[in-house]
């Protein structure tokens, strides 16, 4: 098999091999008359009008529909991830706040990222003021984009159905679904890498420098939006143009050189001016021990997130553990985006795309150095493989949302690969393979089905069979006609996306707030769509974008994590079970050791949701009213009024243990209020001494008291600075309990 879906150069119906189009074929000569430039081979002509008339409208509704479904119910999900949108409100306040990626607008501590995907939103906010809205709409326009310039990109080169075929998958993949709806960086993150590699296809195209250099600038932006998570992309998007552009490898290398430093402009101009910044009149970097960004980039959020040494983490520094094959953040190796956990956000079409990746590399085997086609498999397929093993063996922090990353490389090749097969479908190889994809994806949802069976239960059985009919009609291709044929090809991929299209749809009718979010129904065996505790405890990882403490013993009550249990230590040694339901009611036990025994019930898969019993007295329990690593507490309209009486009086009119604590209060008043000890209540921001002498200067009104559980779950390696400061003010300021929360006077000693 040597030929392909035609390019833009062919004419329908001449699709032979060695043609111009032909998968293998050379890129056509330009006009005649005209020679390419000296070193730089002829760029190959668009043709447009070889469109079909119905593949602009197409697009337009595609990308129409995208947004209307992402904007459905969008106010459902609040502030969704109230860290980042306290930090976004903050940068709305002041500019300095929104240069560093402060947490609030005072500049005491940043959030635990770099600040690129919080300025989008921050502009919106400065523009149409603080809601729920005004944070969500560009995240939801980042997906649109995504969606836009990954049909761009498969359509270019294999036509104008498999850029709809890709892009549509991207939409409706489940985990795409949540993410493009929430305020967590993924977003801006998958829609830079799919726009690194949309530049990188046209340079191969005719070694054009100018969009090599796009691509490092959209990777070095990709640097500012999540760190060394960005550079996932970077060895197949560097080695394809290597090999395959069509210049002298002298020039590939030059042009490659030129791209990094543009990545290194791009993402590094930040990073100069706040390491070079004088510490003393910048906000203190959270998520490091030193107040260092180049710290954090290859600490925490670094190699921390490959070997599990993640300093300041929850249980401090120390090895990933779990023993072999795991870590505290669960199972690893590569049935990880396979298992419970993680199947249901995107392996759905996985399988699949490995499946056509290899076909595609198979059918361009005899192609020429620089063919396109070719290339293209070759930077989805790598940019897929290269990702899917770092994030199925990563013993640090791992979250299910990351796996939107893989959403734009699996519906590309998803896309370009059943355009390849069905232009050979004649070949019975052709018709095999793609009976086969079919075949596996069928089989794959009708178990990722079976892990919800109170969900549409007809729907894994509707899909199984729909798809193995498919499978009998793509096989006898070659004997029917062309409708039976094209309504067997329909068949099949409509029963592909049926389990993916299901959990998406109720992804987009359920709010979702907090720091650990999963996208579907209600799992059995682990929370909305195989969320965190099937069969292995409640785990996720104490980072600003999602967080539980290791162990079932930690889990909160009605914390979003389905049913699971498992021996888990935390402060006290304790150990415990947790057991919980989102969306709906979640019911939890949490018996501590040395800590406290905590039952409650939260609504909505809410973490924290309730009230709760703490051994020797009443007061919040499991994080209930006082919040924690998930999310922060509800916020009544009474602790709103003292908190801003006079606030103007005060640079933060309160501080509170951990920053997710400290955004709930914050994005109520509009007012600055300090995160002591950043995400984990481990940072050394503010020491005890410092905390000390802002109560003495009379720069803090409030501090506000979460209770044993209120966010200082982790512990650096300088101390417990957190645990220090809340000692110190119970020890020698009045107390003051309204609307049930606990708040001690700074300007009031005892």
């Amino acid at each position: 098999m040597t030929t392909a879906p035609r390019d833009d150069h062919a004419t329908p119906g001449n699709e032979v091999p060695g043609a111009p189009g032909a998968l293998g074929a050379p890129e056509p000569p330009g006009p005649p008359g005209t020679r390419p430039r000296r070193g730089r081979a002829a760029r190959p002509r668009r043709a447009r009008a070889a469109d079909p008339a119905w593949a602009r409208p197409a697009l337009i509704a595609l990308l129409v529909l995208t947004g209307a479904l992402y904007l459905y119910n969008l106010s459902a999900s609040g502030y969704a991830n109230s860290f980042y949108s306290a930090a976004v409100q903050a940068g709305s306040e002041s500019w300095k706040a929104f240069f560093f990626g402060s947490s609030d607008a005072a500049n005491s501590i940043t959030v635990d990222k770099p600040p690129a995907a919080l300025w989008p939103m921050a502009l919106s906010v400065r523009l149409f003021g603080l809601g729920s809205w005004q944070i969500l709409v560009p995240e939801v326009l980042m997906g649109v984009a995504a969606v836009a310039v990954l049909h761009a990109a498969v359509r270019r080169r294999f036509g104008a159905a498999a850029g709809l075929i890709a892009g549509a998958v991207l939409a409706l993949t489940p985990v795409a679904a949540l993410m493009f709806r929430f305020n967590n960086p993924d977003a801006l993150l998958a829609l830079l890498t799919t726009v690194a590699v949309y530049c990188v296809l046209r340079a191969v195209e005719g070694a054009r420098t100018g969009w090599l250099v796009a691509a490092g600038v959209a990777v070095g932006f990709a640097f500012l939006t999540k760190t060394l998570q960005a550079f996932l992309v970077l060895p197949p998007l560097a080695l394809v143009y290597a090999v395959c552009a069509p210049a002298p490898v002298r020039r590939r290398i030059g042009q490659l050189a030129l791209a990094g430093l543009a990545l290194i402009v791009s993402g590094g101009w930040w990073v100069a001016i706040v390491e070079l910044w004088p510490a003393s009149s910048r906000p203190y970097i959270g998520g490091s021990q030193n107040n260092s960004f180049l710290e954090l980039t290859f600490g925490y959020n670094g190699l921390g997130r490959i070997n599990g040494n993640e300093t300041g983490s929850v249980g401090g520094g120390g090895a990933g553990g779990g023993g072999a094959g795991g870590s505290r953040w669960g199972e690893t190796g590569i049935g990880r985006m396979f298992g419970d956990s993680v199947g249901g956000q995107i392996s759905w079409l996985l399988p699949a795309a490995l499946i056509l990746l290899v076909a595609g590399l198979v059918l361009t085997r005899r192609a020429g150095r620089t063919d396109s086609a070719r290339a293209a498999f070759l930077v989805w397929g790598g940019a897929l493989v290269t990702t899917l093993v770092v994030f199925s063996f990563m013993a640090g922090i791992f979250h299910e949302y990351y796996t939107v990353a893989l959403a734009p490389y699996i519906a590309a090749l998803i896309g370009m690969g059943i355009t390849v097969l069905w232009e050979e479908r004649a070949r019975p190889a052709a018709r095999a393979v793609l009976a086969g994809a079919v075949a596996v994806t069928a089989v794959w949802a009708w178990v990722l089905l079976g892990r919800t069976p109170d969900f549409v239960p007809w729907l894994r059985w509707a899909v199984l069979v729909g798809g193995l009919v498919a499978v009998l009609g793509l096989l006898s291709a070659g004997r029917l006609g062309h409708r039976l044929a094209l309504g067997a090809a329909g068949l099949g991929l409509a029963a592909s996306l049926a389990g993916p299209v299901a959990y998406t749809l109720t992804t987009l009718g359920t709010g979702h707030q907090g720091s650990l979010v999963v996208a579907g129904p209600a799992s059995a065996r682990g929370g909305p769509g195989g969320g965190p505790g099937g069969g292995t405890g409640a785990r996720g990882g104490p980072s600003a974008e999602g967080g539980l403490a290791a162990g079932g013993g930690m889990m909160p009550p009605g914390a979003a994590g389905g049913q699971g249990q498992g021996p888990g230590r935390g402060p006290g040694q304790g150990q415990g079970q947790g057991q919980g339901q989102a969306p709906g009611q979640g019911q939890g036990q949490g018996p501590r050791q040395g800590m406290d025994q905590g039952r409650g019930q939260g609504q909505g898969g809410q973490p924290g949701g309730g009230q709760g019993r703490r051994a020797g007295g009443e007061g919040p329990g499991g994080g209930g009213q006082a919040g924690g690593l998930l999310n922060g507490p509800e916020v009544g309209s009474a602790v709103v009024s003292r908190l801003t009486e006079n606030a103007s009086a005060y640079t933060w009119a309160a501080a509170a243990v951990g920053s997710q604590n400290a955004a709930s209060y914050q994005l109520a008043t509009e007012l600055p209020v300090m995160p002591i000890g950043g995400f984990n209540g481990s940072d050394p921001s503010p020491t005890l001494a410092q905390f000390q002498q802002y109560a003495a200067d009379g720069e803090i009104h409030w501090f506000i008291d979460g209770g044993e559980g209120g966010g200082a779950r982790g512990r650096g390696p300088g101390g417990d600075s957190s645990g220090e400061i809340r000692e110190w003010v119970a020890a020698n300021f009045t107390k003051v309990t309204v609307g049930g929360t606990t708040l001690y006077d700074l300007t009031s000693p005892q």
